[in-house]
């Protein structure tokens, strides 16, 4: 039985994908589980048409990340003042939220959890921190970390 996956299964292939099958584990298993549906012409099309939907959204969301990450390295580094004590320390840690927070600053509003540090910053100094706007769009950003 020819069928068309609604979702990828990894035994099978990724959305979207013409596979055969047997009749009964699609009849018992995968149409139940909306995990596929036959693979007539009108469903052909209908799903290559919802294709063609998602690929045109997905490019216009990706000229819209694009054109904020051009926003972005306008931005050419980031100061955050914080409170240190003997030997340059810091108390407590620069963190994603604190990092976003110096973006809004600079009329940039942008996620914490798109701010990727491996580690809080507990230093001085100036980082440079990736950001990641899209899962194909990522950007690095210089934070410069100075006494209050």
């Amino acid at each position: 039985m020819k069928i068309i996956l609604r979702k990828d299964y990894e035994v099978l292939g990724k959305k979207g994908e013409i596979v055969s099958v047997k009749d009964g584990f699609a009849r018992n298993y995968l149409f139940p589980q909306k995990i596929a549906a036959l693979a007539t012409e009108s469903t052909v099309k209908a799903m290559e048409l919802a294709h063609q939907q998602m690929q045109a959204k997905v490019k216009k969301e990706l000229l819209a990340v694009q054109k904020r990450v051009s926003d972005l390295q306008k931005i050419s580094q980031v100061t955050i003042a914080v409170k240190v004590g003997e030997e340059n320390r810091l108390f407590g840690s620069v963190t994603s939220l604190d990092i976003a927070n110096a973006l809004k600053a600079h009329h940039f509003d942008l996620d914490k959890r798109a701010i990727e540090l491996d580690e809080p910053i507990k230093s001085l100094g100036i980082y440079s921190v990736h950001v990641k706007l899209h899962s194909e769009v990522k950007t690095t950003i210089k934070v410069k970390v100075v006494k209050e």
